[in-house]
Protein backbone atom coordinates (compact mmCIF):
# COMPACT_ATOMS: atom_id res chain seq x y z
CA UNK A 1 0.00 0.00 0.00
CA UNK A 2 1.25 3.52 -1.25
CA UNK A 3 1.00 6.74 1.70
CA UNK A 4 -0.20 8.24 -1.52
CA UNK A 5 -2.26 11.11 -1.06
CA UNK A 6 -4.87 10.48 -3.46
CA UNK A 7 -4.71 7.03 -2.94
CA UNK A 8 -7.68 5.22 -2.19
CA UNK A 9 -6.10 2.81 -0.13
CA UNK A 10 -4.69 5.26 2.16
CA UNK A 11 -7.55 7.41 2.95
CA UNK A 12 -9.48 4.01 4.11
CA UNK A 13 -6.76 2.90 6.15
CA UNK A 14 -6.50 6.27 7.84
CA UNK A 15 -9.90 6.32 8.40
CA UNK A 16 -10.35 3.21 10.45
CA UNK A 17 -10.85 4.02 14.06
CA UNK A 18 -8.79 3.14 16.97
CA UNK A 19 -10.46 3.32 20.91
CA UNK A 20 -8.77 5.85 22.82
CA UNK A 21 -8.76 6.91 26.34
CA UNK A 22 -7.85 10.30 26.76
CA UNK A 23 -5.55 11.38 29.54
CA UNK A 24 -6.80 15.04 29.51
CA UNK A 25 -9.89 16.90 28.98
CA UNK A 26 -10.42 18.22 25.82
CA UNK A 27 -12.37 21.54 25.88
CA UNK A 28 -14.92 21.73 22.98
CA UNK A 29 -14.69 18.93 21.37
CA UNK A 30 -17.34 16.28 22.86
CA UNK A 31 -18.72 16.04 19.30
CA UNK A 32 -15.92 13.73 18.53
CA UNK A 33 -18.08 10.86 20.13
CA UNK A 34 -21.21 11.27 19.01
CA UNK A 35 -23.06 12.14 22.19
CA UNK A 36 -24.08 15.21 23.83
CA UNK A 37 -21.19 16.45 26.24
CA UNK A 38 -19.30 19.51 25.21
CA UNK A 39 -15.94 18.37 26.25
CA UNK A 40 -14.04 14.94 26.54
CA UNK A 41 -13.72 14.23 29.95
CA UNK A 42 -10.82 12.63 31.45
CA UNK A 43 -10.07 8.68 30.98
CA UNK A 44 -12.91 9.05 28.10
CA UNK A 45 -12.59 6.24 25.68
CA UNK A 46 -13.69 6.77 22.23
CA UNK A 47 -13.38 5.16 19.10
CA UNK A 48 -10.85 7.89 16.91
CA UNK A 49 -10.37 7.89 13.16
CA UNK A 50 -6.71 7.31 12.59
CA UNK A 51 -5.55 10.47 10.98
CA UNK A 52 -7.01 12.71 13.94
CA UNK A 53 -5.56 10.14 16.49
CA UNK A 54 -2.14 11.06 15.42
CA UNK A 55 -2.65 14.26 16.86
CA UNK A 56 -4.43 13.37 20.57
CA UNK A 57 -1.50 10.70 20.60
CA UNK A 58 1.57 12.29 19.60
CA UNK A 59 0.48 15.53 21.95
CA UNK A 60 0.37 13.07 24.58
CA UNK A 61 -3.28 13.55 25.15
CA UNK A 62 -4.43 9.97 24.63
CA UNK A 63 -3.04 6.34 24.09
CA UNK A 64 -4.43 4.18 21.98
CA UNK A 65 -5.22 0.32 22.47
CA UNK A 66 -4.49 -2.04 19.68
CA UNK A 67 -7.44 -2.94 17.60
CA UNK A 68 -9.19 -6.38 17.66
CA UNK A 69 -8.02 -7.23 14.37
CA UNK A 70 -3.92 -7.39 15.40
CA UNK A 71 -4.72 -8.92 19.32
CA UNK A 72 -3.31 -12.07 20.19
CA UNK A 73 -6.40 -14.78 18.94
CA UNK A 74 -5.96 -13.07 15.43
CA UNK A 75 -1.96 -13.57 15.71
CA UNK A 76 -2.50 -16.91 17.18
CA UNK A 77 -4.82 -18.03 14.48
CA UNK A 78 -2.63 -16.20 11.59
CA UNK A 79 0.34 -18.84 12.80
CA UNK A 80 -1.73 -21.75 13.17
CA UNK A 81 -3.09 -21.01 9.67
CA UNK A 82 -2.80 -18.01 7.87
CA UNK A 83 -5.14 -18.56 4.80
CA UNK A 84 -7.85 -19.76 7.35
CA UNK A 85 -8.33 -16.47 8.44
CA UNK A 86 -10.91 -13.68 6.55
CA UNK A 87 -8.47 -10.66 7.43
CA UNK A 88 -10.42 -8.59 4.68
CA UNK A 89 -13.50 -8.62 6.91
CA UNK A 90 -11.44 -8.03 10.66
CA UNK A 91 -11.21 -4.01 9.43
CA UNK A 92 -14.22 -3.72 7.24
CA UNK A 93 -14.27 -0.23 4.82
CA UNK A 94 -12.54 -2.00 2.11
CA UNK A 95 -10.60 -4.47 3.94
CA UNK A 96 -7.43 -2.71 3.91
CA UNK A 97 -6.08 -4.85 7.22
CA UNK A 98 -2.52 -4.58 5.82
CA UNK A 99 -2.68 -0.89 5.27
CA UNK A 100 -4.45 -0.27 8.81
CA UNK A 101 -1.36 -2.64 10.44
CA UNK A 102 1.33 -0.43 8.19
CA UNK A 103 -0.77 2.80 9.80
CA UNK A 104 -0.57 0.93 13.50
CA UNK A 105 3.02 0.13 13.33
CA UNK A 106 4.13 4.01 12.49
CA UNK A 107 2.62 5.05 16.00
CA UNK A 108 3.89 1.97 18.07
CA UNK A 109 7.53 1.40 20.00
CA UNK A 110 9.65 0.09 18.15
CA UNK A 111 9.76 -3.44 19.93
CA UNK A 112 5.58 -3.58 19.09
CA UNK A 113 6.04 -2.21 15.55
CA UNK A 114 8.94 -5.26 14.64
CA UNK A 115 6.04 -7.56 15.98
CA UNK A 116 3.23 -6.50 14.24
CA UNK A 117 5.72 -6.00 11.24
CA UNK A 118 6.98 -9.52 11.40
CA UNK A 119 3.17 -10.64 11.53
CA UNK A 120 1.91 -8.48 8.53
CA UNK A 121 5.20 -9.92 6.50
CA UNK A 122 4.53 -13.72 7.71
CA UNK A 123 0.92 -13.56 6.85
CA UNK A 124 1.67 -11.95 3.45
CA UNK A 125 3.98 -14.42 2.56
CA UNK A 126 2.00 -17.62 3.86
CA UNK A 127 -1.45 -16.77 1.73
CA UNK A 128 0.58 -15.41 -1.45
CA UNK A 129 1.20 -18.93 -2.36
CA UNK A 130 -2.51 -19.41 -2.18
CA UNK A 131 -3.24 -16.28 -3.89
CA UNK A 132 -1.17 -17.21 -7.05
CA UNK A 133 -2.60 -20.82 -6.98
CA UNK A 134 -6.16 -19.90 -7.21
CA UNK A 135 -5.85 -17.42 -9.55
CA UNK A 136 -3.67 -19.44 -12.04
CA UNK A 137 -6.82 -21.89 -11.71
CA UNK A 138 -9.04 -19.44 -12.63
CA UNK A 139 -7.35 -18.17 -15.51
CA UNK A 140 -6.70 -21.99 -16.82
CA UNK A 141 -10.48 -23.10 -16.12
CA UNK A 142 -11.42 -20.17 -18.16
CA UNK A 143 -14.81 -18.59 -18.44
CA UNK A 144 -17.04 -21.32 -19.34
CA UNK A 145 -16.15 -23.14 -16.07
CA UNK A 146 -19.51 -24.36 -13.95
CA UNK A 147 -17.18 -23.79 -11.18
CA UNK A 148 -17.79 -27.72 -9.53
CA UNK A 149 -13.81 -27.14 -9.08
CA UNK A 150 -14.18 -24.61 -6.92
CA UNK A 151 -14.39 -25.37 -3.39
CA UNK A 152 -15.83 -23.57 -0.22
CA UNK A 153 -12.59 -23.21 1.37
CA UNK A 154 -10.94 -21.37 -1.90
CA UNK A 155 -14.39 -19.46 -1.85
CA UNK A 156 -14.23 -18.79 1.71
CA UNK A 157 -10.32 -17.35 1.46
CA UNK A 158 -11.30 -15.12 -2.07
CA UNK A 159 -14.21 -13.71 0.04
CA UNK A 160 -12.17 -12.70 2.90
CA UNK A 161 -9.02 -11.25 1.00
CA UNK A 162 -7.99 -8.05 1.58
CA UNK A 163 -7.65 -4.93 -1.14
CA UNK A 164 -3.92 -5.84 -1.48
CA UNK A 165 -4.20 -9.45 -2.27
CA UNK A 166 -7.12 -8.76 -4.49
CA UNK A 167 -4.94 -6.73 -6.62
CA UNK A 168 -2.60 -9.38 -6.50
CA UNK A 169 -4.98 -11.98 -7.05
CA UNK A 170 -6.51 -9.83 -10.26
CA UNK A 171 -2.78 -9.13 -11.27
CA UNK A 172 -2.09 -12.49 -11.67
CA UNK A 173 -5.14 -13.74 -12.57
CA UNK A 174 -5.03 -11.80 -16.12
CA UNK A 175 -1.25 -12.70 -16.48
CA UNK A 176 -1.89 -16.39 -16.38
CA UNK A 177 -4.82 -15.90 -18.86
CA UNK A 178 -2.52 -13.97 -21.14
CA UNK A 179 0.40 -16.14 -20.85
CA UNK A 180 -2.40 -19.12 -21.41
CA UNK A 181 -3.67 -17.20 -24.68
CA UNK A 182 0.03 -16.33 -26.08
CA UNK A 183 0.82 -20.23 -25.63
CA UNK A 184 -2.65 -21.28 -27.32
CA UNK A 185 -1.40 -18.63 -30.41
CA UNK A 186 1.82 -20.49 -30.38
CA UNK A 187 0.84 -24.03 -30.67
CA UNK A 188 -2.25 -22.98 -33.46
CA UNK A 189 0.56 -20.90 -35.70
CA UNK A 190 2.70 -24.76 -35.77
Amino acid sequence: MEDDYFSVEAILSENQKLQCTFKHEIPNMGHLGGGAERDIAVLSKLPIPIWLAYIFIYSDWADFTIPPAFNSKVKNALKAEATSVRIGHLVGAGGTWYGFGKKIMDMLSDEQANDLSEVLTKTFRARLVEIIDQAHHFASVGQSSSGVADSESARLFREGLDVTERELFTLAHDSAKRTKQWYENVNAKK
